[in-house]
């Protein structure tokens, strides 16, 4: 399979980063290459750590001993000002110090990273052509403001909130401007009842974080169009909700064995069913770049 060239999109899972890891970890076994890659939410933060030079190794490391609880906060009033409880400053701050304050024009790979933007619901990109010397941080802190979680972020005249909002034709497009077939990779889950926990006194925060918990997971279930099925590859990440902030060692650990295992089993029949239509799509990529 090493004559493959893919574009892989790491799309959304919220703080289940630990699946995106698994997939890149196959990819690298399965020796396909790729000169861009796409992330979206929380894959944009293991794709632009994979895009810096990092060792899946390493980006393995970073997951495991990172406490994503550490970002968040409960503030009422950012979340009146700003439109979420958190700010995002300090995991921007985060993200940049593990990048090294790289820009995309210092990316080993082009990354592109997707962003939303609230007030029209269109995709929002950066990557190396559009916005060569904007910090990845700064976008990939863009595409995870998980709505009422983290504040919404203007840039230019965008309001931008998580990439993982949009629909799928959003991410399905042409990334390498030369036919390279995509592979979009999507973590599902399903919402476990939990049990109702004593009520506090001011119910609002617990009201807003389950709000957000079936948002999320509703969006992680939705259907998926016959029309991209052959380019899409899920990955079942059972009851771990993309807001978990406090994940366990076993369940980083599981979200890294449903990944890994996933595309090691899917990828290659994907790409198997796509070869007879691989041609025609980089025929068409040619022509319309004339």
């Amino acid at each position: 399979m090493n004559d493959t060239r893919i574009v892989p999109i790491l799309a959304g899972g919220g703080t289940r980063l630990s699946a995106h890891i698994g997939i890149l970890t196959a990819l690298q076994e399965l020796q396909l290459e790729f000169d861009h890659l796409v992330g979206v939410s929380g894959g944009s933060i293991v794709g632009a750590l994979y895009a810096s030079g990092r060792s899946v190794e390493s980006i393995n490391s970073i997951a495991n001993e990172t406490d994503f609880s550490q970002f968040l906060s409960q503030s009422l009033y950012q979340l009146l000002r700003s439109g979420g409880l958190s700010s995002g400053d300090s995991f921007e701050e985060w993200i940049d110090q593990k990048l090294n304050g790289a820009t995309f024009e210092d990316l080993r790979l082009d990354f592109h990273v997707v962003a939303t933007d609230v007030r029209t619901g269109r995709p929002v990109i950066f990557d190396r052509q559009k916005t060569p010397q904007l910090k990845v941080s700064k976008a990939v802190r863009f595409s995870m403001s998980i709505p009422i979680l983290f504040s919404f972020k203007q840039f230019k005249d965008h309001l931008l909130v998580d990439g993982s909002i949009l629909s799928e034709d959003a991410l399905q497009r042409d990334w390498s401007g030369k036919g390279d077939p995509v592979l979009c990779f999507r973590l599902r889950s399903l919402q476990e009842a939990s049990a109702p926990k004593r009520n506090p006194i001011i119910p609002l925060g617990q009201y807003l974080a389950m709000l957000v918990r079936t948002f999320m997971t509703t969006m992680s279930r939705e259907y998926i169009n016959d029309t991209f099925w052959h380019s899409t590859v899920v990955v079942q990440a059972g009851t771990i909700s993309p807001i978990d902030f406090k994940l366990t060692a076993e369940q980083k650990s599981q979200l890294f064995k449903a990944g890994y295992d996933t595309a090691l089993r899917i990828v290659p029949m994907k790409l198997q069913r796509n070869n007879a239509a691989a041609p025609m799509f980089k025929q068409s990529a040619e022509t319309g770049s004339r």
